[in-house]
């Protein structure tokens, strides 16, 4: 089991950054496929950005080219950088863990991000 813990959300205006950190407690965070989602007031939560055990990543058509995941294996940590933030990015954006090829099964509290205009 892994624990997960996000930090890093706030307050920020159109064009700013944010980097988000998600990290996990165990000591065997290397075996876990890592994803960010977010959810919007009244939206389904989606898959924002995913990076595999092996590296692989994967970006939401919404995020391409503006938002860039990363893992720190040795620090048991994932983080999302967020760079030229709309005020479509506003959301509570989760982590959540997978251990492949299961389904994400571990989740953590959530952290707000807001971006005003």
């Amino acid at each position: 089991q892994v624990q997960l813990e996000e930090s890093g959300g706030g307050l920020v205006q159109a064009g700013g950054s944010l980097r988000l950190s998600c990290a996990a407690s165990g000591r065997t965070f290397n075996w876990y496929g890592m994803g960010w989602f977010r959810q919007a007031p009244g939206k389904e939560r989606e898959l924002v950005a995913a990076t595999s055990t092996g590296g692989s990543t994967y970006y939401a058509d919404s995020v391409k080219g503006r938002f860039t995941i990363s893992r720190d294996n040795a620090k048991n940590t994932m983080y999302l950088q967020m760079n030229s933030l709309k005020p479509a990015d506003t959301a509570v954006y989760c982590c959540a863990a997978a251990l492949v090829p299961g389904p994400y099964k571990f989740w953590g509290q959530g952290t707000q991000v807001t971006v005003s205009s």
